[in-house]
């Protein structure tokens, strides 16, 4: 499987931002950190090994990037207000410095999906649904939707419009709705085991119905925990069955 590695300074985050990627062809895949990791865990965690069938058959081409979440929502020496500052810098560099990378390392035809387990699944799916117009589907695993989840009983503004489960159905921009709508790849997947929590993804698929937004959920049994073997299992199945 080809592998390669590259950095610029984001002007976005003010600092050296990395990005891995897996591949050569077919259609881009963006990898968002589960917590406060780095652009290589889904490799350290042998997730890349598991996508290396469709990775190395010309299906998919991958790209990692660095979490910001330590410098933004899990810095408990950090005033709310600067967590979301933050949180929206990660936004802007992800819509204005990797999107164009991928687009420049593929072609401007290619659909890009993001994808992402635990609070990288919020992430994943908040980053598409902000911008339907230059990400075209998201692959969440194990997450929750509700960004005060993570804030510790802080609310503002941004924390609502980063938090899917309350600003979908605010949403009324009909040009906007209909190109979340016309995604055929939103995918909310989780286990019913330990740490996972099912209902919030049954409370956010609800979000989304009432939207007439068409998605895929799938809840699978109690013996499947929020852990790198579930995620192992549950990325080459979406891959493998939906794509």
């Amino acid at each position: 499987m080809h592998k390669h590695v590259t950095s610029w300074y984001s002007p976005s985050l003010q600092k050296e931002m990395p990005i891995a990627t897996y591949g050569h062809y077919g259609f881009a895949l963006l990898m968002i950190p589960t917590a406060a990791a780095d652009f290589e865990e889904y490799e350290r965690f042998h997730l890349m090994n598991a996508l290396a069938p469709y990775i190395n058959a010309g299906k998919m081409k991958v790209f990692s990037i660095d979490s910001i979440n330590k410098e933004s929502w899990l810095n408990n020496e950090m005033l709310p207000q600067h967590k979301a500052i933050r949180h929206n810098q990660f936004n802007q560099y992800v819509f204005e410095e990797v999107l164009p990378y991928i687009r420049n390392n593929t072609s401007g035809d290619t659909f890009v999906y993001t994808c992402g387990a635990s609070f990288g699944a919020l992430h994943a799916m908040n980053l598409f649904l902000k911008r339907p117009d230059i990400i075209n589907g998201a692959i969440s695993m194990s997450g929750v939707y509700d960004l005060s989840e993570y804030t510790k009983g802080f609310w503002d503004e941004q924390v609502y419009f980063n938090s899917p489960y309350h600003y979908v159905p605010n949403l009324s921009n009909e040009w906007y709705l209909n190109k979340i709508k016309a995604s055929h790849h939103i995918h909310l997947y989780t286990g019913s085991g330990a740490y996972e929590d099912p209902e919030a993804n049954k409370r956010f698929s609800q979000v989304l119905w009432d939207k007439g937004i068409w998605h895929d959920l799938d809840i699978w049994g109690a013996d499947v925990t929020h852990d790198w073997p579930t995620w192992r299992k549950m990325l080459p199945y979406i891959i493998e069955t939906k794509f």
